[in-house]
């Protein structure tokens, strides 16, 4: 299920969401499978300063997420750090995201870049048939060897199937909670992430660093 076959005069952007807290190098892999796989001209990473799914938990401040994102991307021309959700009053459901995107840049294909986990649970999200008709697909990240069964979910978001498009992304045992564990409890941490985002925690002892955690 490639996606080949660009239209002429169109670009194709993928859109990469998260909270980012911290972002690391399985971030970079997984967009840079998506790039060439989906034949993506960019991929805007879109920082959500507040996602509704985490107002349990305890966010770093969208400053230092954003100064660490800025750093990670700053390395590849074809990964663009986007303010959509920054620069809109909350709640940052998807839906909204990608009809933002749309308006700024309406000549553009969006593909929307998610998890098969997401996937999964795509017909609980807010205004899900919405959030599918605004993207004109869908690149789901899948395990090595997993699949996420679509005749359901179809049946609940139809026209789901003919958006999907599978990237065979490998398998990375990175998260960035399990890295703020890790910080937490004095492991190894450094080669998880990019120098500049490595630079920017131990600066600024994010992540319990500074409860005498330091890693050389």
């Amino acid at each position: 299920m490639s996606l080949s076959g660009k239209t002429e005069g169109r670009m194709r952007l993928g859109i990469f969401g998260g909270t980012f807290d911290p972002p690391h190098i399985g971030h970079l892999i997984l967009a840079a499978e998506a790039f060439t796989q989906l034949e993506l001209d960019r991929v805007l990473w879109v920082l959500t300063p507040f996602p509704p799914h985490k107002e349990d938990q305890v966010i770093t401040p969208l400053k230092d997420r954003l100064e660490m994102l800025h750093a990670m991307l700053a390395v590849d021309p074809a990964f663009v750090l986007s303010r959509v959700d920054i620069d809109r009053d909350p709640p940052h459901f998807a839906v909204g995201t990608v009809k933002q995107v749309r308006e700024q840049h309406p000549q553009t294909d969006l593909v929307y870049l998610m998890g098969s986990d997401s996937l999964a649970d795509l017909p609980t999200w807010y205004e899900a048939q919405s959030f599918l008709s605004a993207c004109d697909y869908i690149g789901v990240m899948c395990r090595p060897g997993r699949m996420v069964e679509l005749d359901s979910l179809d049946s609940q978001l139809p026209g789901l199937r003919e958006k999907v498009r599978y990237i065979q992304a490998p398998l990375l045992e990175i998260s960035s909670s399990q890295l703020r564990w890790r910080m937490s409890q004095g492991l190894p941490f450094r080669y998880y992430l990019r120098p500049e985002v490595y630079e920017i925690i131990q600066d600024r002892n994010l992540y319990g660093l500074g409860n005498g955690v330091v890693e050389t």
